[in-house]
């Protein structure tokens, strides 16, 4: 196999360059060639498509970025109201959380005055109801009282009256129930 390689490759050797192809086998001297010959065509051929991939690439870009700031603006703009929004509502809510204090505070007063006038009516009628059954147990008492006084007395004048003492003392009371009647008219 070696002589086969060997044959082929002085034959490669011995062909003339100029006008013909032939293989280079000097691998150090056909490289940097061939590189520069496929760039220097890329470059020549690929150039306006390059450079139009990268124009479009870039102006993808610059939308990107205006629609970024276009959206970046909106969204600070937004954050703004949101914030001034935001003062407004704490605000009042620093109003409601007074007003509703104040308001607690006159509810509060407000109970605690009708629960004293409340405790005061019923002093009132307490003492009210009091009095009035003493009074209630006084007249009782008294009458019961006179009651036993003109029982005692009727039962002393029952004993102690004869008939006639007794009709003495009727004819006087009704002499001077006629005096008291002249009098008076």
């Amino acid at each position: 196999m070696k002589n086969i390689t060997d044959s082929f490759v002085s034959l490669v050797g011995r062909w003339p360059y100029a006008g013909s192809f032939g293989f280079n086998t000097d691998i150090l001297a056909t490289n940097p060639i061939n590189l520069s010959v496929v760039l220097g065509v890329l470059i020549f051929f690929g150039k306006g498509v390059l450079s139009d991939l990268l124009d479009n690439r870039k102006q993808r870009i610059l939308n990107t970025i205006r629609n970024s700031e276009e959206l970046r603006g909106a969204a600070i703009e937004q954050l703004q109201k949101a914030r001034t929004r935001l003062r407004k509502v704490e605000i009042e809510a620093g109003e409601f959380r007074v007003n509703g204090y104040s308001e607690i505070e006159r509810e509060k007063s407000n109970l605690i005055n009708a629960a004293c006038e409340n405790l005061e009516r019923l002093e009132n009628y307490k003492n009210e109801t009091i009095h009035f059954e003493q009074q209630k147990a006084i007249n009782q008492v008294r009458q019961r009282v006179f009651q036993q006084a003109l029982q005692g007395a009727l039962g002393n004048l029952n004993s102690c009256l004869s008939k006639e003492l007794h009709l003495r003392t009727i004819s006087s009371n009704i002499s001077l129930l006629g005096a008291i009647k002249e009098i008076m008219d």
